[in-house]
């Protein structure tokens, strides 16, 4: 069950004077994604089909996802009445498809597959919180705080379950950084690029690299240093490394140099 609610959130402080249009237009891309986490709970629910404890956890994660979903699409119409959310999911939904009768996990392993959840967590826990912190609308800098926060708690409880089956199947140190780098690596798949496409392109063809393009300019720009180095600490704990060492603070300043340099290379070619 939810732990907020819709009603939770102060819509009546929106103030549509403060909307930034480029925040608008990632939190659109954004309400798809989230959107769609109904589809990933039962992929999950398939993958781990014989694991009673953790069905009604992958149900329940789902149904948070989704909210989190719905609140940032009744927040872009505030901001934005001509956005037909429901329109642009059906046309995300439609193009971004998930193996909902998996038997297996797409990972290799459901060890894998739980170390893939952490990374998802990871990132949108960090770019939850950089959004929120960047922006000034009250309510969506509220709604952000909210899905940050949820999207910590789903760190750590798939981390729980990492764990128990880091014991049963015994994926290695290298097998989990093969996984999270594939998957911190699929943050600029087709999934955000349609993403934003969908929300935001009306009736134009999709071009993938002009999408990604326009949504990695605006994603980059969040991220502070701080995020950074917050999300590398949840990184190396689920791969294994001491989040707090020596290679953490070497990994922080390289990643930390190339989402800034990215940010403004992107902003310099806009």
């Amino acid at each position: 069950m939810a732990r907020w609610t819709l009603g939770d959130i102060p819509w009546d402080r929106f103030d549509p004077s403060k909307v930034d249009p480029d925040l608008l237009a990632i939190a659109k891309a954004a309400s798809l994604v989230e959107r769609n986490g109904g589809d990933y709970a039962t992929y999950l629910c398939s993958v781990f089909a014989d694991d009673p404890e953790l069905q009604p956890v992958a149900r329940a994660w789902g149904q948070e996802e989704v909210q989190h979903g719905m609140a940032l699409g009744r927040w872009a119409r505030m901001a934005d009445p001509s956005y037909d959310f429901e329109g642009a999911f059906a046309r995300f939904a439609e193009v971004i498809r998930l193996p909902l009768d998996a038997r297996a996990s797409v990972r290799g392993s459901r060890a894998g597959e739980l170390v893939a959840r952490c990374m998802v967590e990871v990132g949108t826990s960090s770019y939850y919180t950089a959004l929120a912190d960047r922006c000034e609308e009250p309510v969506l800098q509220a709604i952000c705080r909210r899905i940050a926060a949820d999207e910590l708690r789903h760190y750590k409880l798939f981390y729980t379950y990492l764990d128990r089956y880091l014991a049963r199947e015994g994926l290695g140190f290298w097998g989990r950084l093969r996984v999270a780098a594939g998957r911190i690596g699929e943050s600029e798949d087709d999934e955000l690029a349609f993403a934003f496409h969908a929300a935001n392109a009306n009736d134009r063809p999709y071009d993938r690299k002009r999408a990604n393009r326009a949504y990695a300019r605006r994603a980059y720009a969040l991220y502070r240093r701080p995020h950074v180095e917050r999300g590398l600490a949840m990184v190396f704990k689920a791969i294994g490394l001491n989040p707090r060492g020596r290679l953490h603070r070497l990994a922080t300043a390289l990643a930390w140099a190339y989402i800034s340099t990215r940010a403004r290379r992107l902003a310099q070619a806009a």
